[in-house]
């Protein structure tokens, strides 16, 4: 072990009493004088502004949405419009001491906190450096309109000009907005200006916002990283995972060489409402959103409820935080208490409130508030006031003129939507930094065992060796890892039980001797944390490996294996890479909930790469293909083989790097009988199958599928013209599986050359049982002879061993089974 965190008995079992920090609750007092002194005039007269703009846009949008029409323009929108009125004190005051290195993640309700940080960063950044992230920005296609339509007085100006057109455009799915129209309302960011991606799905930028985070800690990036959410995300299981590994003890305990928490903080935009419950008095029990930060660590997450309705009182809290955060000594909770005048979209009719707490809150509008504190302490007068509402008027018109123009502002094409699904790039490295080791490589003991053992599974007279000679399909997997750790100074791999363990089936055995914690570590038990944050530290600029324990897990990870892995580099249109792999093992022999092959689920998830190698040779291929590129990747690996050893590839699996080419399958066994398409282990049932098959006169051709996205269908077809017959075989259960659509398409491509239609053989559609019955659940050798006897060619003197016949498959349809 690297470090022993021992625990003493005696002290744990003493009788004590725990003490949870005072949370503070709206104790900001208002002192003029120190904050002009602290802010200057100009700054303070800015969030007025900046507020006042954001209401302005949000009303423009809700004058469209409503009634199709503001000041004599028209447009349908036909998109959500998810409105924040009301909360803009909040975001101007979070968004005021924050720099353009500082990042924000934010929920479907953020175009508030998109404009207040664009603000922001316009305000601190020098001509130079705006005017070079415009023309930069997606080729300059969004600077050229503003450029030659909405120039404005000066470079800040234009940059105003420049985010208003940007946001719009983006929100009304114009190939000029943010990312070219394909995030939308709900998904709107600036990433140059530190506004990072928005989430649709509730609490789902906090696991996302801790990954970027970890990239900022664990690469000494500058700036710390802000989640905002709703009160109504409190509830939500990632929310509080992400809290969890925001918090773990080991970057204090064992983190010697990089000290210190990830510089992350959760800010609850408390707006007393979900959609129409309330988490106060009704849907959650905590009476003030701050309490939910008292368990989470020792120090309660310095948490404390802030004063929204006040911009400096949220200003004040956000840099007490951030000199925190920066400091190593986080993390941090903020609960900023706000108030939405508008519904929870513009459908809502807001029957869930009454009409005399609505203009009880009216009557302490923040925006008017402010403006009264500027007039009464003589920074502004209302002539003044009343210049910056025409000034914004008139700002919001121009936008929404040339937004809605189609010839300045068109929609992108099938195309534009095609090619930004992938990145499809080859990146060695995504920093300059020297990769951080422990030890030489040669001196590694996991690396010195590997060259003892034989790369191939065969003796020269072809008998097969023990498996503790043989170069086994973990170890495949080790050095796929080592070779890109050595190379890439951001890679990092986390999950459950990885550091001294070497991860639950020794794959990573070696690692912790090789690498320092900050690049290799134990994540909690928090399956949506380790694949989100995985997706926010990909997303920020590193690279990263994850894991689920079980295939079975999917299910605990599936928003962020499912809605955020694939979907962000799409969003973006290309703005954003996700060079992510999730590494999944299918587990056996545990039952029902550990032994579920869900390929199936992956493959119909557009914008996810996914592969399941068989053989030593093509995983340490296939994942060196996986850890350089920059897509996301779900890499599935069988319990089955992990202690197997190469018995396809006669020169045995090289010492050296190579690659696997994306979406190529591979014969395995040549034969003109039938084709026999396996995936996963189930190729070596195939194996099985054919020498059965060999046994009784006919040679089968056994195809290695590899991939399951991209996957070339080119060899499939050569080999069904040849065999006329074809037949899948899988560990999955055989309804749904994703077989079934790789036949289907098979059927469509090589219709004229079938002489029977394709079967699929997988297991059975039922719960996965004991180790002691999984003989007659996965499909076996006999399995696939029973079925081409059945459905495809009698087989001379076969005795069929299970029923394959058309009875017996509506037997079973009708029962469900």
């Amino acid at each position: 072990m690297s470090k022993s965190i021992a625990f003493d008995p005696a002290t744990l079992r003493e009788q004590q009493m725990l003490k949870t920090p005072s949370i503070p609750v709206n104790q900001y007092q208002s002192d003029f004088k120190k904050e002009l002194k602290r802010y200057g005039k100009d700054r303070l007269v800015r969030v007025y502004y900046d507020m006042l703009l954001i209401r302005k846009f949000e009303t423009m949008l809700d004058t469209i949405k409503k009634e199709g029409v503001y000041k004599g323009v028209t447009y349908n929108h036909k998109g959500p419009a998810h409105l924040s009125a009301g909360q803009e004190s909040a975001a101007v005051g979070q968004a005021m001491v924050l720099g353009p290195e500082d990042q924000i993640f934010g929920s479907h309700r953020s175009h508030g906190e998109i404009l207040a940080k664009s603000m922001s960063a316009i305000y601190k950044m020098e001509d130079a450096e705006l005017l070079s992230v415009m023309e930069q920005f997606m080729d300059g296609q969004t600077y050229q309109v503003v450029k030659e339509h909405f120039p404005g007085k000066n470079v800040r100006d234009l940059a105003e000009n420049f985010v208003l057109y940007g946001a719009l455009a983006e929100i009304y799915a114009k190939k000029t907005g943010f990312s070219a129209g394909l995030g939308g309302s709900m998904h709107t960011f600036f990433k140059p200006f530190g506004s990072m991606p928005n989430n649709a799905i509730v609490g789902g930028s906090c696991t996302i916002a801790v990954g970027a985070a970890l990239y900022k800690k664990i690469n000494r990036k500058k700036g710390i990283v802000i989640a905002n959410i709703g009160d109504g995300a409190l509830a939500r299981g990632p929310v509080y995972e992400g809290l969890v590994l925001s918090s773990m003890d080991q970057y204090k305990t064992l983190w010697d060489d990089n000290p210190g928490y990830p510089p992350f903080m959760l800010n609850c935009f408390d707006n007393l409402y979900a959609m129409g419950g309330q988490p106060i008095g009704e849907t959650m029990g905590y009476q003030v959103a701050a309490r939910v930060g008292a368990g989470i660590n020792e120090y309660s997450m310095h948490t404390e409820r802030v004063d929204g309705f006040n911009p400096l009182a949220v200003a004040d809290a956000t840099e007490r935080k951030k000199e925190l955060l920066l400091k190593g000594e986080g993390p941090a909770f903020l609960d900023t208490l706000t108030y939405r005048y508008s519904g929870h979209s513009p459908s809502d009719a807001m029957t869930y409130r009454t009409k005399e707490e609505m203009e009880a809150f009216r009557n302490q509008d923040p925006i008017v508030a402010y403006g009264n504190y500027l007039i009464e302490n003589k920074l502004v007068d209302q002539a003044e006031l009343d210049g910056y509402d025409a000034a914004l008027e008139e700002k919001m018109l121009r936008t929404l003129q040339i937004t809605v123009d189609p010839k300045l502002s068109p929609m992108v094409d099938e195309a534009f939507v095609e090619s930004v699904m992938f990145s499809n790039d080859s990146v060695e490295k995504l920093g300059d930094a020297q990769p951080a080791l422990l030890q030489k490589l040669e001196d590694n003991p996991r690396v010195q065992q590997i060259a003892k053992r034989s790369r191939y599974a065969y003796d020269e007279n072809g008998k097969e060796l023990p498996s503790a000679r043989q170069y086994q399909y973990r170890d495949a997997v080790f050095e796929a890892m080592v070779h890109r750790f050595t190379i890439d100074p951001t890679m990092i791999a986390y999950g459950e039980d990885h550091r001294d363990w070497g991860g639950a089936f020794a794959c990573y055995r070696g690692l912790t001797e090789l690498l320092p914690p900050s690049r290799f570590f134990n994540s909690p038990i928090a399956e949506s944390a380790i694949v989100g944050s995985g997706v926010g530290y990909a997303m920020a600029g590193g690279r990263a490996v994850v894991e689920l324990m079980y295939c079975d897990f999917l299910g605990c990870a599936g928003d962020e294996v499912f809605n955020q892995m694939p979907k962000w580099q799409a969003m973006s249109a290309g703005v954003l890479k996700m060079p992510l792999v999730l590494r999944v093992s299918v587990g056996n022999k545990y039952g029902a909930q550990h032994s579920q092959e869900w390929t199936s689920m992956v493959a119909s998830v557009p914008g996810l790469k996914a592969m399941y190698p068989a053989t030593p040779y093509d995983v340490k291929g296939m994942l060196n293909y996986a850890l350089r590129g920059t897509d996301p990747v779900v890499f599935f690996e069988s319990q089955k083989l992990y202690g197997i050893g190469e018995m396809f590839v006669k020169e045995g699996v090289p010492e050296g790097y190579y690659e696997i080419a994306e979406g190529e399958p591979v014969i395995r066994r040549e034969g003109k009988d039938v084709t026999l398409i396996a995936l996963g282990p189930s190729l070596y049932t195939a194996i099985k199958a054919a020498d059965k098959l060999s046994d009784l006169g006919l040679s089968a051709e056994v195809i290695d599928l590899r991939w399951i996205n991209p996957l070339k269908y080119e060899l499939l077809i050569e080999s069904v013209k040849k065999t006329g017959r074809c037949v899948f075989v899988t560990d999955s259960a055989e309804r749904g599986s994703y077989l079934h659509t790789v036949a289907s398409n098979l059927n469509r491509l090589a219709f004229d050359y079938l002489d029977a239609p394709p079967v699929v053989v997988g297991s059975k559609n039922w719960i996965t049982p004991p180790a002691e019955m999984e003989e007659y659940y996965f499909a076996q050798a006999s399995s696939v002879l029973d079925a081409i006897h059945e459905q495809i060619l009698p087989l001379n003197g076969y005795t069929v061993q299970h029923n394959f016949t058309d009875g017996e498959f509506f037997r079973t349809s009708r029962r469900g089974v």
